[in-house]
């Protein structure tokens, strides 16, 4: 069988090399540094150098904001050299409770604070993290341009836009833009279906998706409909791995490259999750898991 998973570095812009799987902090739940640290180094350890976070990322509508930021900011200070063995990512602009603000002085002052909580000079890749319908996109892009200019962010991407938010953002940019990140699990095709890989794979954008095992329902089968079950089973039996590693490999397979967001809060699934890279999938498994989501056959 020819796989089609692919598990080669991605290229993200000037960033140079990242693993296939990253990991992320979306569901970051502790305070405590040594526990951050372990987690963050465990991932590294396992070639996810990609380290996804937000500022808004462990806000509640309560207590302070940008949390997350702030212990990774503490951990960066505790371990010198961790810094320069990751590709940073942050995003900025859900301002609760307006939702979202993308005018230049917010994602100004929402960059200049990200870096200020992760203690660093530079990040990576800054991303939009929501489109603002009220923000023009010259404007947005004009602001992001001037961070790149001051040295703030090294390369930008967007989540959560649609293809045409996306093109929009992009006739402004003087500079190409380096990512998108979409949700995108066997359980939720729309970046499949929408356009939104194919402008990645159009443009050279690598896709960072975000949920592969759809808020953990692919790993634990709760909530999935039999015939989901039934083919993502098969396939991991023959494999002789487990369901979330069927997922993982799932979301590997498409031509645009995705990258593989985790985001599990145990350094031992971290590790695990590696699994994924040695799964075997061809057109015939992946059309079935796809066929199976959409709960009726292609045309």
């Amino acid at each position: 069988m020819a796989s089609i998973v692919r598990t080669a570095p991605r290229t993200i812009g000037s960033l140079g090399e990242v693993g296939p799987i990253a990991y992320g902090q979306w569901r970051a739940d502790t305070d405590d540094v040594d526990t951050a640290r372990r987690l963050v180094e465990t991932a590294l350890d396992a070639g996810m150098n990609l380290i996804d976070t937000a500022d808004i990322y462990g806000y509640d509508g309560e207590g302070d904001f940008g949390t997350v930021e702030e212990l990774l900011g503490k951990v960066l200070a505790s371990t010198p050299g961790l810094r320069d063995r990751m590709v940073l990512a942050t995003k900025g602009g859900i301002t609760p409770p307006t939702p979202y603000d993308s005018s230049p002085e917010w994602i100004t002052e929402a960059c200049e604070a990200s870096l200020r909580r992760l203690g660093v000079d530079t990040i990576d890749l800054y991303q939009i993290h929501r489109p603002d319908m009220y923000a023009h996109p010259a404007d947005v892009a004009a602001t992001l341009a001037t961070l790149r200019e001051q040295g703030k962010i090294r390369e930008v991407g967007v989540s959560n836009h649609t293809p045409a938010q996306t093109a929009a953002l992009r006739a402004h940019l003087p500079f190409p833009l380096a990512a998108t990140q979409p949700e995108y699990s066997i359980m939720h095709l729309d970046p499949m279906l929408d356009g939104t890989f194919d402008d990645a794979m159009a443009h050279g954008v690598v896709p960072l998706a975000w949920s592969p095992l759809a808020g953990g329902r692919l790993a634990t089968g709760t909530g999935l409909e039999p015939g989901v079950l039934d083919v993502l089973d098969a396939i991991a039996e023959r494999e002789g791995v487990d369901r979330s590693h069927v997922a993982i490999a799932f979301v590997l397979a498409h031509p645009a490259a995705p990258l593989a967001i985790i985001g599990t809060q145990r350094p031992e699934r971290i590790v695990d999750t590696s699994r994924a890279l040695a799964v075997q999938l061809d057109r015939g498994d992946v059309y079935a898991l796809v066929q199976a989501s959409m709960g009726q056959p292609l045309p």
